[in-house]
């Protein structure tokens, strides 16, 4: 990996600089992108996350392109909390199969009236902790103390994607604004846990609103460890079924527009990816991206398992990150790293050889 660049991070990007940098032709807009990704990560690598819905449906939100939505008919049923041993089972799973990122996700807007279920899961964070994981967890929105009991309990990462621009956010959403979202974000990264926040392209939005998101996140007072891309993945029942797949270009341009703007923030090509053949998700890995997720499924959408990733990124010369590898999160992780489990590795092997070695 190329040293660091001695150019500061910025947190002054207008938007028209930022939408110039979206309209660039496109091959120089990877390439530069490609350029600023050499700066700041090792290019050979690529972080494995694996995600588990802890907790489905029945969510009192309104977002229209959600199936856990209790405001639409879907096919998806709620259902309970999930007891902790599956949820550890699972983990164990994901660290096997070399995800180094565990996440779970539980439908609720927020943690009111929860004190058990909030208890509980702070035991599924200190074990997966405990396995030399990154936890992450994605539970609505937080206040500071609950944030710092999560921070206290081993949580590495807290995700709350902003989903689109301010201006376009009210059209998608309506029961929880955009100042709600940015102030959960407040209290994690308070908390000294990294965050993870994006968006989700395909929504009907904009140009503009995907240029709107990246400044928004850009302007925060520390860049997110970590933007997750988007593709929405139409649902049954839900007011966006019917909308058209995001544009591949599109796609790419986002990507590589919000490398160029984050430098040292993890590029995660999230829900969608499935829909992207080899090459189309190598040019995605050139122009920046340097996480996915992988295992079974993601939430309510699926996901490539992990053999197939394991095969592909070795055909690519990938290799998986190791547990805290990137350097804002070992930052926040302090002393507690230094004296917790070794990280795991997360070494790619072609899939005959996982299965000679099982």
């Amino acid at each position: 990996m190329a040293s660091a660049s001695s150019r500061p991070t910025r947190h002054d990007w207008a938007k028209s600089e930022i939408q110039e940098i979206y309209n660039a032709p496109l091959l120089d807009l990877v390439y530069r992108a490609a350029s600023v990704h050499r700066q700041h990560h090792d290019p050979t690598k690529i972080q494995l996350c694996t995600l588990m819905n802890i907790k489905t449906g029945g969510c009192t939100e309104d977002c229209s392109y959600c199936s856990q939505s209790s405001k639409y008919s879907t096919p998806t049923k709620a259902s309970r909390l999930v007891e902790i041993e599956p949820v550890l089972e699972a983990a164990r799973k994901a660290k096997e199969n070399g995800s180094t990122r565990f996440c779970m996700g539980a439908a609720w807007r927020d943690l009111a009236g929860r004190k058990r279920g909030f208890e509980k899961i702070l035991t599924m964070v200190r074990e997966v902790r405990g396995m030399g994981m990154e936890v992450c967890t994605t539970l609505g929105m937080l206040s500071p103390e609950q944030a710092r009991q999560l921070k206290e309990a081993g949580l590495t990462a807290y995700n709350h994607n902003l989903d689109t621009s301010r201006e376009f956010y009210p059209t998608v959403i309506t029961t929880r604004s955009y100042d709600e979202r940015l102030d959960t974000i407040s209290a994690v990264r308070n908390a000294g846990i990294s965050v993870c926040s994006g968006g989700i392209l395909g929504l009907g939005e904009s140009d503009a609103d995907r240029v709107g998101l990246i400044w928004e996140v850009s302007s925060m007072p520390e860049h997110p460890e970590s933007f997750p891309v988007n593709a929405l993945v139409p649902i049954p029942g839900t007011p966006l079924e019917d909308n058209e797949p995001v544009a591949y270009h599109t796609l790419l341009r986002t990507i590589a527009t919000a490398r160029i703007v984050l430098p040292t923030t993890i590029i995660r090509l999230a829900a969608g990816r499935q829909t992207l053949d080899e090459s189309k998700q190598a040019m995605c890995f050139m122009a920046g991206a340097n996480a996915v997720f992988t295992g079974e499924q993601m939430l309510t959408t699926p996901c490539s398992p992990w053999d197939e990733d394991k095969t592909m990124m070795a055909r690519w010369g990938l290799d998986g990150m190791r547990s805290f590898e990137q350097t804002n999160v070992a930052k926040k992780e302090g002393s507690r790293l230094s004296s917790s489990t070794p990280t795991s590795s997360a070494k790619v092997v072609p899939t005959t050889e996982v299965t000679a070695s099982s």
